[in-house]
């Protein structure tokens, strides 16, 4: 009885269970039934919450998707998005920049000044003044100012002195502070730097003690300048090559630029000792001496890639150290003095000219071309004018100018040097843009994928006429240059305006400059929009000529590859193969053209081009 009962109760409770589930299924049904009739979420939506998620953590983040969106639902393409859409990004705003204000006042509570003067960019750009109730915030160079004060304590003089300049660059720097540097300069015998301080000094009419004005005043010899200057050898193990094996080794030169014992060479020089790509033995080693001379360990520091530079250090003290703040602009015609270990044959000097200046051979600035001699050994070694001051770091022994000479200038090294000490690779900022420097100012010809820019939308064929505020100068020489070394202060990450002729001015986080940023493009963009950066080649279609593409040729970038080859605007263009190889750096694009200038005359080119292009930003 009782087990009749039992399994009539468990009767019971499957059958009320299944009528749960089925009720229950009936409900989900229908609810999902009507889920599927309702129109999917605008993409707006999404772009919005993305903003949401990041706009207190990372405001800087938040307000270049703010601009993103903007430029796809902005009322130029169309506007078809709710106006309460509108107001929700409005309301981002406004957090974000609450949020970039708070954190640049941390920066400055907690003496974080180069944080502090990053976040300033960064709201600078988007036109936002920094203040604490009444009081407007110091500029930069009360940072910088603060920062060198202390690195002076911690006797860090090589950051302590270039810190120094850049707050004097913008005239924080008070006559206490002249003499403090001063005395330092004097005590770590560094002539070229006490005499920027004590021109500071005299400038501020303050006295100055007679020891500290006599060192100044005095002269450094070249006899001198090779007891700063070091043979670097970089030891790469044995090399086999057809059965034989030799000693594989880099020879370099080197100079000291600190007391502590921190050199600057090439990154050419070191490159084994930091690449990623580099799988094998390498030892580093600086000597002081002849070849007799016992070897010195060394290590890098950090290095710049782009500039060509690295800055390394050994436990040797050197008796004689190059000053690095002095702001040389070398004229063509300047005698000058290249020191180094040519072939290995160490403290040779040799002398010359400035040939000439503003050579676009690297990727950010340009270099000095000098007629010094100068050999296999000499990269990296200093480039000294008449006065002793520091003009210039030789690097040789570029292929595609045999018998010519280039020295990266020493401004652009002091620039660099910052970031440099920090450690590692110096890391640059990107936008994306490649340029043409033409008769209408700076023309944007190509935008990279992937980019800020391209996030931002912004168009081919405008001209940047300011960047951060800061006017692009009258057309002539170096105005891609001069956008470069704007830009080259600033951290990844930070905000940038740029203002374009077409009316439209875009906010926009710039990111982590790529090794080679033409080769990083070439692997996701399409081969007929990397004729522009690459070859100079700006394309249109032409209609009517079959099933194969073919192309007009719509612009030609003035002293580009495909204007030194004689193409011209309006010829017909077929592309019958594009190649990258990455790893040697260079390009190749196979054409057929009919030169409009020959009689459409049809011919076969093929077109090399390098990827490490210096008109990039």
């Amino acid at each position: 009885m009782v087990t009749a009962l039992s399994n009539t109760v468990k009767r019971d409770s499957l059958l009320l269970a299944v009528f749960i589930i089925t009720v229950l299924s009936s409900c989900l049904s229908a609810s999902m039934a009507e889920q599927r009739l309702k129109p999917p979420r605008p993409t707006s939506d999404f772009r919005i919450e993305k903003i949401g998620e990041v706009v207190d953590s990372h405001p800087e983040r938040a307000i270049h998707l703010i601009g993103m969106y903007e430029a796809v639902y902005g009322a130029e393409n169309g506007g078809d998005v709710l106006p309460e859409s509108w107001d929700l990004i409005d309301t981002l705003w406004d957090r974000a920049v609450k949020n970039l204000l708070e954190l640049q006042a941390a920066a400055v509570a907690e003496e974080r000044w180069d944080d502090a003067a990053s976040l300033e960019r960064s709201l600078s750009a988007i036109g936002v003044n920094v203040e604490y109730g009444s009081n407007k915030a110091p500029p930069d160079g009360a940072y910088f100012l603060a920062e060198a004060k202390e690195y002076l304590a911690a006797n860090n003089d090589l950051a302590a002195f270039l810190t120094a300049v850049r707050a004097e660059e913008y005239g924080a720097l008070t006559a206490s502070d002249a003499v403090l540097f001063l005395e330092r300069a004097v005590k770590a015998r560094q002539r070229r730097t006490a005499v920027y301080f004590l021109n500071l000094a005299d400038k501020f009419r303050v006295d100055v003690a007679p020891e500290l004005r006599t060192y100044a005043e005095g002269r450094d010899s070249p006899a001198d300048m090779i007891n700063g200057v070091a043979t670097v050898l970089v030891d790469r193990g044995i090399k086999v090559e057809h059965g034989r094996g030799f000693n594989d080794r880099v020879l370099g030169s080197a100079f000291f630029v600190d007391a502590s014992g921190l050199l600057i060479t090439n990154y050419h020089v070191i490159e084994s000792e930091v690449s990623p790509s580099y799988e094998g033995y390498s030892r580093m080693y600086i000597r002081m001496g002849d070849a007799a001379s016992a070897r010195i360990p060394a290590r890098v520091i950090g290095w710049d890639k782009a500039l060509d530079l690295a800055l390394i250090k050994t436990e040797y003290k050197s008796s004689y150290v190059f000053s690095v703040v002095d702001r040389v602009e070398p004229q063509v015609g300047d005698r000058i003095l290249a020191i180094g270990s040519p072939v290995g044959l160490e403290k040779t000097v040799t002398m010359g000219i400035v040939s000439a200046t503003g050579r676009r051979l690297l990727q950010i600035g340009d270099v000095i071309q000098i007629d010094a001699a100068v050999n296999h050994g000499n990269s990296g070694g200093p480039v000294i004018d008449d006065e002793g001051r520091l003009v210039g770091i030789v690097f040789a022994g570029i292929e595609q100018f045999q018998g010519l000479n280039f020295a990266v200038p020493a401004e652009r090294l002091a620039a660099a040097l910052p970031a440099m000490i920090k450690g590692g690779k110096a890391k640059r900022p990107w936008l994306g843009f490649s340029l043409a420097e033409n008769s209408g100012g700076v023309e944007i010809i190509y935008v990279a994928p992937l980019t800020p820019a391209a996030d931002l939308h912004v168009p081919e064929g405008v001209y940047i006429k300011n960047l951060n505020d800061q006017a692009v100068g009258p057309p002539r020489s170096g105005l891609i240059t001069a956008l470069q070394d704007s830009l080259f202060q600033n951290r990844p990450g930070e905000l940038v305006a740029v203002e374009m002729s077409d009316g439209t001015r875009r906010v926009m986080q710039s990111a982590e400059r790529p090794d080679v940023p033409l080769a990083e493009a070439a692997k996701i963009d399409s081969r007929e929009r990397m004729t522009a950066p690459l070859f100079g080649i700006i394309l249109q279609t032409a209609a009517g000529r079959g099933v194969t593409a073919s192309y007009l040729i719509k612009k030609v970038v003035r002293g580009s590859i495909a204007d030194e080859a004689g193409l011209s605007a309006q010829d017909p263009v077929l592309i019958r193969s594009f190649r990258v190889n990455e790893k040697e750096g260079y390009a190749l694009l196979d054409i057929n053209v009919k030169k409009r200038l020959s009689g459409y005359f049809e011919t076969s080119m093929q077109l090399p081009a390098l990827l490490d292009s210096p008109d990039t930003l």
